[in-house]
């Protein structure tokens, strides 16, 4: 620790000097150096001052030149008559041109980054001496402190209404260049993603059935679908069946053979034929799987992460085999703190993250199976979490005599996007699919 405290602190006085010398030569680079530095990028006191000075009245509108930064620092009480006047003419006369002002820039951010990573890695190597919290909770936090640090956002970090502003034009930007296309992530049935606008970046969707109908499959078809559709890495996390199972049923999904056959192998040539074909269309795909049953929250944050910018959609199957690490009072505790790191593992990776949920059966009981909001009370918070909760129904599993095998309801019982309702689709057991249907039931 000594020793590590003893080192300089990366900086560069150099090019501190060099961007505000730039500021004050050429008046246009003024705001292409505040878009993109910050106040702590300046390591050396005086440059900090001087550059907040420069913010100050550029929001302002005020005139920026030699001049008037030198009467402002003088009111603020920051630089004297003889001593600011000497160091701004400095700054400009060792700045060979304000042409080069980009690559200052980036010699501060990178300056920045490092200064960042060694308070993070002293952050860490205190919390490891000081024994506060298991090894896997340090290590999560460890790995939360370096992700911040490399996403370069603040920890718990404020942000000014005028941002938060800048960002939702931002967005509305983007949606009126791709005017008619979801916002969102395609499931692949088209009435769904009218009701939900497609998965959202963010957003937690749960997808929650009694056993047997279909969860899993329907799970699959949209993460095979996004995959491609939008090139972007789909991870499956399977805590209940194999990698093998799993790969199993989605080449059954792809080349529409009935998986039966696929588990004896008793193929004729033209099922070869259309698995040889589904093969390569999933082998292009970015997806990827994990079946290891005992992962966390955490486990999962950290192998997403990997994937950078290219991650498009997380799916988890499912929620009561996850464990949260850590000792809990009761199962329904465990099920909440599970839901909401959930959660906040969307928004920090800023994708959708789907996870199928087992209900009890409560509604096995009522004349009406149909699984309402009230069946996930026994599962914690994972209602108040969850941005859309999607249920599944078929009929024909409790009606074998019902007027309309074969068919399944996707029920949207919260939407923080729009409506609720009912999507019809058909379900094909043999392939471990669903396709769409053209009747929708909604609600306002």
């Amino acid at each position: 620790m000594d020793e590590l405290n003893a080192r300089a602190v990366p900086s560069s006085a150099e090019a501190e000097q060099a961007v505000i010398g730039s500021m004050l030569i050429d008046a246009d680079c003024i705001a292409l150096v505040i878009e993109q530095l910050k106040a702590n990028d300046f390591y050396f006191p005086q440059n900090r001052a001087i550059f907040e000075t420069f913010v100050t009245m550029f929001l302002s509108g005020e005139t920026i030149d030699p001049v008037t930064v030198l009467e402002k620092l003088k009111e603020n009480g920051l630089f004297d008559e003889t001593g600011g006047r000497s160091y701004l003419m400095q700054l400009m006369d060792i700045t060979p041109t304000a042409a080069h002002v980009e690559e200052y820039i980036r010699i501060l951010r990178d300056k920045t980054l490092l200064r960042e990573t060694a308070e993070a890695a002293g952050r860490i190597l205190e919390s490891v001496y000081s024994g506060e919290g298991t090894a896997r909770e340090i290590v999560e936090n460890a790995e939360r402190l370096l992700y911040d640090v490399r996403e370069g956002r603040e920890i718990k970090g404020l942000y000014h209404i005028k941002s938060v502003i800048f960002d939702v034009y931002e967005q509305l930007d983007e949606l009126a260049r791709n005017a008619g296309q979801l916002p969102g992530i395609p499931t692949g049935v088209g009435e769904l993603d009218t009701f939900i606008s497609g998965l959202n970046r963010s957003d937690l969707v749960l997808m929650a059935s009694r056993p047997g109908m279909g969860k899993t499959s329907f799970a699959l078809n949209i993460g095979l679908h996004a995959a491609k559709t939008t090139n972007k890495a789909v991870v499956i996390f399977q805590l209940e069946m194999s990698r093998e199972q799993l790969g199993l049923r989605l080449m059954s999904s792809e080349a529409l053979i009935d998986s039966r056959k696929l588990r004896t192998g008793t193929l004729n040539d033209d099922e070869w034929g259309r698995l040889a074909h589904a093969s390569e269309v999933l082998s292009k795909t970015a997806m990827y799987i994990d079946d290891n049953p005992s992962l966390t929250v955490a486990d999962m944050k950290s192998k997403c992460r990997r994937l950078g910018n290219n991650l498009g959609l997380i799916i988890i199957d499912y929620l009561q085999l996850m464990q949260s690490g850590k000792k809990v009072e009761n199962r329904t505790t465990e099920v909440s703190d599970i839901s909401r790191a959930l959660k906040i593992m969307a928004k920090e990776l800023n994708v959708p993250v789907l996870c199928c949920a087992q209900l009890s059966r409560a509604a096995e009981q009522r004349a009406d199976k149909r699984p309402m909001l009230s069946d996930l009370r026994e599962s914690g918070a994972i209602e108040q979490d969850a941005d859309v909760v999607l249920f599944l129904y078929r009929d024909d599993y409790y009606n074998k005599e019902t007027e309309d095998p074969n068919t399944a309801e996707c029920i949207i019982a919260k939407n923080r996007h729009g409506a609720t309702g009912t999507v019809k689709l058909h379900w094909l057991g043999q392939y471990t699919t669903f396709s769409s249907r053209d009747t929708v039931h909604g609600a306002g």
